[in-house]
Formats: structure tokens, sequence, C-alpha cells
């Protein structure tokens, strides 16, 4: 039995991870405090795997907490750490939380694997880090060190302690997984994405809109150098993106691998928010009432990979697109049947 730890496991991206998890025969243990989730989430998981998942409702930034994970758990084949907060434009206005929480926790993490002799992990990044890229599709070898906001700096800052502690640690073996913009949700619209308040991404607030639960849709931004005016950004399903973090994985096991790897995870298309609202509207028939706005703090033109590496070292390749994550998002969106602020208030 393969147990792996999944910090920040009953969000987003760490719920359908687990799913993928299990599917390849491991047994995912959830640390999350739920701070940014819902006991839905657990409920939904259980019901697609048909079986109980273990959660541990601890802030992993907490060493001591964490440590008693690890007694009461280990031993772990590895760890998968998607533990941190994500909106760009939240951590413009609030730096100190995101470098606070997003920083600490792989702190904490790598501090407790060490004393455990847990020595592969797989590390939760994005584009971010990339900031104003050159040259597009970006692929793994453009600068990773300029990125356009405090959360993408958090980023940066984590990927550089993991070289360092990979390097002074021969045994530890990291995969760090660049992600472009995870959307969509699972196909059994069981789990989805469940933003806490006003999203701060654009698909859910696309989502509540056609729902009635917002006005409308602000586009921030409409005089771009870009086909339309609006930003570009390489939208990744959700699943397809939880099914690499399991590849990733198994890679770690593997004689290949170096000893810290870095993988750009997207479908190699830059779709624009004009596109992505035209989309929505033709593979659902929901109307969207949408209006344009200022530019937004932080929000880079337009960003798009190049996942080759990832397709040929992981084996990795994208099965759905755009119009699927979409589709998937709003099937989902439609067995919310209150207000998601609402009810996911404790």
């Amino acid at each position: 039995m393969k147990k792996v730890l999944v910090t920040g496991g009953a969000g987003f991206i760490g719920s359908h991870t687990c799913v993928e998890l299990i599917a390849a025969g491991y047994v995912p243990v959830i640390v999350d405090d739920m701070r940014n989730s819902d006991d839905r989430i657990l409920k939904g998981i259980e019901k697609i795997v048909q079986r109980k998942v273990v959660l541990h409702r601890i802030d992993c930034g907490i060493e001591t907490e964490l440590e008693k994970v690890f007694r009461e758990e280990g031993p772990f084949f590895g760890a998968i750490h998607f533990a941190a907060y994500k909106s760009v434009n939240e951590s413009v206005a609030e730096p100190v939380k995101y470098y606070a929480n997003n920083i600490g926790s792989l702190v904490s993490l790598l501090n407790v694997s060490k004393r455990h002799n847990m020595n592969r992990l797989v590390f939760s990044s994005s584009c971010a880090v990339y900031g104003l890229a050159t040259s597009l599709p970006v692929d793994e070898k453009a600068p990773a060190t300029n990125a356009n906001s405090p959360y993408g700096y958090t980023k940066v800052v984590c990927e550089q302690l993991l070289r360092d502690a990979s390097h002074c640690d021969p045994d530890l073996r990291v995969v760090m997984l660049r992600y472009f913009n995870p959307v969509g949700a699972h196909p059994s619209a069981l789990i989805g994405e469940l933003p806490l308040g006003i999203p701060n991404n654009l698909v859910p607030y696309v989502m509540q809109t056609a729902a009635g639960l917002r006005n409308e849709l602000t586009i921030y931004g409409s005089d771009y150098g870009t086909p339309d005016g609006t930003c570009q950004r390489d939208y990744l399903h959700v699943v397809d993106l939880a099914k690499a973090h399991v590849q990733a994985l198994n890679f770690l096991n593997t004689a290949s691998s170096e000893r810290c790897e870095v993988f750009n995870l997207g479908t190699g298309r830059a779709s624009s928010v004009k596109e992505v609202v035209d989309t929505f509207v033709r593979v659902t028939g929901a109307p969207v009432r949408s209006r344009m706005g200022p530019r937004r703090a932080g929000d880079v033109p337009s960003i798009f990979a190049d996942a080759s590496k990832a397709h040929k070292a992981l084996g990795w390749s994208c099965a759905f697109d755009l119009a699927d994550a979409l589709r998937d998002a709003w099937a989902w969106q439609r067995t919310l049947d209150t207000d998601p602020v609402a009810a996911s208030t404790p």
C-alpha cells in the first residue's frame, strides 16, 4: 500500500488528484484545514471512488500538527503539495498573507519530511513564475524569476527553496509542475471548483454569472495586444492536470529522474477571455451578461505553454479541450442549488 500525503487535498486541483491517485492504486492522505474548501467536496470524492478518504483537518504550516500526521499515517511513499493561496489579484492587495502561507507551508513540509525520510515530492507551481514572457509559447528554459505579482514571487521562492533543498540532500527527489490555467470539473459533476466569496478567477465567475449568482462579468482590459484585445491564457482541464500529478509521482520512482525537475502543464493553445465567454455560451446555451472594465493589477497580456517536455518525460497529454472544460464546469455549477458563498461558510 503506497500512501501519498496530499496537502490541500480538499481543494480544486487536490480533490481531482486524489481521485486519480486512487484510480492508479495509491492511497491519498489529505491534510487540509478546509479554509478554502467544503465538506461536500470530500463527499464527492468518496462517491466517485466508492470508498472513504482520510482527512486530517490541520494547517500543514504548523509543524507540530503535521508531525502528528506523519506519525499516525506514515510511512509515506511521497507527497503532493497543493496547500497555498492562489489569487494573483488578492496577492497584490495582501502580499504578507501570501508570503507567510505559501512559503511557510512548504518549509514546514520539508522539515517534517526530512525527519521521517520521506523523499519524493511533487510541488504545485505556476506559470506565474514566468511573468511577462519574452517569447511564446513558454518552455521551461524561459526565465522563471520575473513574476508579476506577489503570488508569482511566492512560487519563485518556493522553487528556489526546493532546488537548494534537493542540492544538499542527495535522497530528495522533486518535481515542480508549472500549471497554466486549470479549469473545468470532474465529468461526474460530483466535484469541481468551489470558491468561497467572490471568485478571483475567470471561469468560476462566468459560471456564477450564468447561474444568476452574480449580476455581470467584468472583463478586465480590452486594449491588450491580442487579436480581440482581451487577455489570453492556456486553459487546462483539471482532470488532465490531476493525471499529470500521478505521472509525476511515478516519474520520481524511476532511475531517470534528476534531483529536481520542472515541467510545464498546459494545452499549448491560448484562448482569450472573450473566447472563453463565447465558447461557454455556445456549448451550454446559457447567456452571460458582461461588460468591459479597466486592466487589473498583476495580469499579463498573453501566456501559453510549450508542454513538450512533460509529453516526452512523463508520457502526459491532454484528453480534454476548452469546450469540454466549460461544459463540465457548468454541469458542476448546476448541482449547486444554493449560493456557494452562503453554503460554504462555516
